[in-house]
């Protein structure tokens, strides 16, 4: 009997082990790195795979995304073509101003100032301006942070104010959205019926809008030049409006992809937007002598509407009647603006 336990004891322990052997998996060739691999190969890797997604607890599964290609594409437009861009056209706008006014200087009222006033704009429609514009520098100077506070602002500031200063300028990036997409509705409403593009509009831009040399050709309330400023607004604000929305509330509507092809449209639609503006803020201030008091006070200088908006002029003339006092003309005017 005991010579059977020395031989059953040997036994059951090389079994055990075997067992052991066997349980313990042997490494798979897909898990084995080759540390002389080239580079090439994992490059092409990357390309080849369409993506790589994992699995996430919250209900929309769109944002298991974790790498795709069109990421890496869009990581690359962001930090060289988008600056790029932006820089061409904000600093081409800039230069191509102070040449023209280097050259050209003010636009100047050629009959001077005749005393007498006509109201442009009424309060309604300067408090929808001055709140849409005000909510766009903020957006514009907050937005700009984005794309050129790092590589600008950053080494000037340093860490702990650039951060401070880059959480602010989000927070008011976000909620001043609201207004100013509020204030581009109204402007689109208020306005639509005098910025409809007609014959008047061609001969004013044949004739360089009154821009070039001393003349100044008729247009009505809005001549050519404050059309397109419209359109840019309407259009571009409603763009850059719309993309903004689907990236504070992302996978609503659309998954990464459709992210970065909204990113990438607001950010383009962005910088353009605030390149026109610099020219419309330059017109409306330094540029043309007059111009600031419609916006300012909602009244203009009569020799400043019949040089620049002869057409208008002459149709609340025609309204207010020859006999009528200047305040009546004025209350005509306003209402029928």
């Amino acid at each position: 009997m005991s010579s059977f336990a020395r031989f059953i004891r040997p036994a059951i322990g090389a079994w055990a082990l075997l067992l052991l052997i066997m349980a313990v998996p042997a490494p798979s060739a897909a898990q084995q790195v080759n540390p002389t691999a080239s580079s090439v190969n994992e490059r092409q890797l990357l390309q080849e795979m369409d993506r790589i997604q994992g699995r996430v607890s919250i209900p929309d599964q769109r944002s298991s995304v974790l790498m795709q290609p069109a990421g890496r594409e869009w990581r690359e437009f962001r930090n060289v073509a988008l600056r790029w861009i932006g820089g061409v056209a904000i600093l081409g706008m800039l230069a191509v101003l102070v040449i023209y006014y280097l050259t050209r200087g003010m636009v100047r009222l050629e009959s001077g100032r005749s005393g007498r006033t006509i109201v442009r704009f009424n309060t309604f429609e300067r408090f929808v301006h001055w709140m849409t514009a005000t909510c766009f520098v903020i957006l514009a100077i907050s937005g700009l942070n984005i794309t050129f506070g790092r590589p600008l602002l950053l080494p000037l500031i340093g860490f702990d104010a650039f951060s401070e200063w880059s959480l602010w300028a989000k927070f008011a990036h976000n909620y001043l959205s609201f207004p100013f997409t509020i204030g581009v509705v109204l402007i689109f409403l208020m306005w639509i019926g005098g910025n409809i593009p007609n014959k008047v509009d061609l001969e004013w831009i044949k004739r360089g809008g009154g821009l070039f040399g001393h003349d100044h050709p008729p247009a009505r309330r809005f001549n050519a030049g404050q059309k397109g400023i419209y359109w840019i607004v309407v259009i571009g604000g409603g763009l850059v409006a719309a993309t903004g929305y689907q990236l504070m509330f992302p996978f609503y509507l659309t998954g990464i992809e459709g992210m970065q092809i909204a990113q990438i449209v607001h950010s383009v639609v962005a910088v353009l937007f605030i390149a026109a503006m610099i020219a419309h803020i330059y017109i409306g201030t330094i540029g043309m002598e007059g111009a600031f008091e419609a916006m300012g006070s909602g009244e203009v200088d009569i020799n400043w509407a019949r040089e620049h908006h002869s057409l208008w002029l002459e149709q609340q003339s025609a309204r207010s009647g020859p006999n009528d006092s200047q305040p009546q003309t004025r209350r005509a005017a306003s209402a029928a603006g």
